[in-house]
């Protein structure tokens, strides 16, 4: 199982994501390496991230994307 960063780092590798607290606002993620993300996610987890939960606040940080991952049954 690949770890959150890990993933992070394949969908854009020019950033460092470890040192962000907020990738949205630092401009490091947009609508579609989102939607990427969420993909790869669930298939590296296992789960299933409801459309709901595919908001800019779970997705702001490290923190805010294990928080989901979690909620939504991963084992991390």
């Amino acid at each position: 199982m690949k770890l959150v960063a890990e993933i992070l780092k394949e969908i854009r590798p020019e950033f460092d994501f470890t040192a962000s607290s907020d990738f949205i606002a630092d401009g490091m993620l947009d609508s579609f390496d989102m939607v990427t993300l969420v993909a790869t996610l669930d298939k590296n987890y296992g789960v299933s991230i409801p459309g709901t939960d595919i908001v800019p606040e779970n997705f702001q940080n490290l923190k805010t994307i294990e928080a989901l991952l979690r909620k939504c049954g991963a084992k991390l």
